[in-house]
């Protein structure tokens, strides 16, 4: 029987799956990996050995010596360099594609994120789409990326983390979707760190901003704070935060009033 070839839309598929997966899950029993097998009609097994193709092309497993399966990274490959190349135009591909396999619009996928933009036409509104649906999923990378943990208090309840921008998103186009550019945060730490009251060294220990010790005297800085302080960051699964971003932070975020 003739093989068939994979469409460059499977492979944007089972990429768009490799960034949402922890590294650990991409074996035949996961979920999210038979759903992909069944939208796109391949085996379970195929859509598997695809994910371990996209780990070939990855720096990070290739720094650490993994050389996964080399067979098909001719395929996956150009795939790779494309997001690394624009992340924003294929993030979002993926994700229409993966609508239309689901039989559904964008709008109608996403439509808890959108539902305050219905009334916005044109090229204003496929902006805010693209934005939308590009930082939802940009979360979802990072999350996995942290084993689904606060990387500060190990919280592992959904609905309590952030994808936390190391650089800020309006700051740097380029590095928006950029997985080294989030730490997984639960909501109290994603604020904090947002707005400069807490921040990372390189050592990726957390540091508290003079601003909060000042306040060292209240109940919650004694619950919330002093634990934390100098404390090691659970560390994620590839993407580490990349020490040029950490240094933004901390030269033009952190302890500014």
């Amino acid at each position: 029987m003739e093989r068939k070839l994979w469409t460059r839309e499977e492979l944007i598929l089972v990429f768009n799956l490799y960034l949402k997966l922890p590294f650990g899950k991409m074996h035949t029993r996961t979920p999210e990996i038979i759903e992909m097998a069944n939208l796109i009609g391949r085996t379970v097994n195929s859509i598997a050995i695809r994910l371990t193709n996209f780990a070939s092309c990855d720096p990070y497993h290739q720094n650490r010596g993994v050389k996964g399966m080399v067979g098909g990274i001719k395929q996956c490959q150009p795939i790779w360099d494309e997001f690394f190349g624009n992340k924003e135009i294929l993030i979002f591909e993926s994700e229409r594609i993966l609508a239309e396999k689901e039989n559904k619009t964008i709008e109608t996928k996403f439509d808890e994120l959108l539902f305050d933009i219905k009334d916005l036409r044109g090229e204003t509104k496929l902006r805010e789409v693209k934005t939308r649906v590009n930082q939802n999923v940009f979360r979802q990378i990072v999350v996995a990326n942290y084993s689904g943990k606060c990387a500060i208090t190990g919280i592992d309840i959904p609905e309590l983390l952030f994808a936390s921008h190391i650089i800020p998103w309006s700051k740097n186009e380029d590095e928006r979707l950029n997985p080294e550019n989030g730490i997984c945060l639960s909501a109290l730490y994603d604020k904090a760190y947002d707005k400069g009251l807490i921040s990372i060294n390189e050592k990726y220990q957390v540091i508290i901003s003079d601003k909060l010790k000042k306040k060292k005297e209240a109940d919650y800085f004694e619950k919330y704070f002093a634990p934390i302080e100098n404390q090691s960051l659970i560390l994620p699964q590839r993407y580490f935060p990349k020490k040029e971003f950490i240094q933004y932070h901390l030269d033009e975020i952190f302890n500014k009033n």
